[in-house]
């Protein structure tokens, strides 16, 4: 009996979340994350085209949903596009679990392990002080965090920028005993990054992250052979073939697409294989809510190349507004998320595997869109006067 689509609704959500809820015509209902942080209202202009063209339609067939969606309206790819088309991809995963009874990983061909490796996030978008979260972190369950490199930095800057970047690894390496990822952000250029990435060589961090911008990969390609650290980056690619060239030229080490901007769950996996073909690990980009944490799991129990999750609970990003919410805010198990010497158990309910507080869902969205503009990212200015990366 076919699955038909009824209705397809999106939630904006504190902090800077975007939910997307799909219903059948038997009642079954999956739940979604197309968050765009800073683009939520170009996200949802392209929901409203999936509404019209997706109410109606067996759900139960989701790949053929992914490529018309994606290649439907002759241009295709992007951010905003493979956002809400995540969004629309993980409710239509977790629809057909359901409704099969079992979690998405057996569809996708059953676990290679049973848990996750997980690090949380410690010093925010102005590292200082990190040793503090870091222990806290530890206390928390983790073995291993993140963190971002530097403040804004300009093109080439004085090296004594880099200094504190190095002091802040040594101690969470040394002193806190935990292993850590640091994030570039893309904030630095080829002359500076260089030099921070041999700086930090010797205290070997877990991986660097966008050392360079993602429209750079023979620059990153370049920069990969001059140091043993792995290098990471992914959550500004959007599909496959956006990793292609980054794959092609051993540019990284570990791919990071993020659940939510790359065509959700069938996107996820299949970039997930090509990263496999190139002997390049998994770690999904997850700096959001629970259901693109949730969808990343999923994937991950099924992924031989994947090492690590990152996971957004008690991020700076969460805690701007301690009124505002959290990881665990709108589920009704966030038990399934506790973490014990740095693993998430698998998650094994049906679909993809938690429970959305609907209600919630609804009220705060209700609120916020009354109440606030959507999340924006700031824009960040040198002494000089001119834009830096944030």
């Amino acid at each position: 009996m076919p699955s038909t689509i009824t209705k397809i609704e999106y939630f904006r959500v504190p902090p800077r979340w975007l939910f997307v809820r799909v219903e059948t015509v038997d009642g079954t209902v999956g739940w979604g994350e197309g968050t765009l942080e800073g683009h939520t209202e170009a996200v949802e202009g392209a929901l409203k085209d999936l509404q019209e063209r997706f109410v109606g339609v067996n759900a139960s067939n989701i790949q053929d949903i992914w490529q018309i969606a994606y290649m439907g309206r002759f241009y295709r790819g992007g951010p905003v596009l493979m956002s809400a088309l995540s969004g629309l991809d993980i409710a239509l995963w977790d629809i057909k679990g359901k409704k099969m009874g079992v979690p998405v990983y057996e569809l996708l061909g059953g676990m290679v392990r049973d848990r996750v490796k997980v690090y949380g996030w410690i010093g925010g978008d102005h590292p200082s002080d990190v040793m503090k979260a870091a222990l806290e972190r530890k206390r928390q369950g983790f073995t291993a965090v993140k963190m971002n490199a530097t403040d804004a930095v300009s093109w080439i800057d004085s090296p004594n920028v880099l200094k504190g970047t190095v002091e802040r690894v040594r101690q969470v390496r040394e002193e806190a005993g935990m292993d850590v990822g640091v994030d570039f952000h893309g904030r630095l250029h080829k002359g500076m990054a260089k030099q921070l990435a041999k700086l930090l060589e010797p205290y070997q961090p877990l991986f660097i992250e966008e050392p360079l911008l993602p429209t750079q990969p023979e620059e990153i390609a370049e920069l990969s052979k001059t140091v043993s650290t792995p290098i990471a980056l992914g959550e500004r690619l959007y599909t496959r073939h956006d990793f292609r060239p980054y794959l092609e030229k051993c540019a990284i080490d570990i791919a990071q697409p993020d659940v939510a901007h790359c065509g959700g769950i069938t996107e996820l996996r299949n970039i997930a294989i090509l990263a496999e073909t190139y002997d390049v690990a998994l770690a999904p980009h997850c700096p959001l809510g629970p259901i693109a944490l949730a969808a990343c799991i999923q994937v991950a129990l099924t992924s031989p190349n994947f090492v690590i999750q990152e996971m957004s609970w008690k991020m700076h990003y969460n805690l701007d507004d301690p009124s505002a919410a959290d990881l665990h805010t709108y589920m009704s198990n966030p038990q399934v998320f506790n973490v014990q010497d740095g693993h998430i158990e698998a998650l094994t309910n049906p679909g993809i595997g938690i429970e959305i507080d609907e209600d919630r869902v609804r009220k705060a969205d209700a609120t916020y869109t009354a109440s606030q503009q959507a999340w924006r990212n700031p824009v960040w200015r040198g002494q000089d006067g001119s834009m830096r990366e944030w």
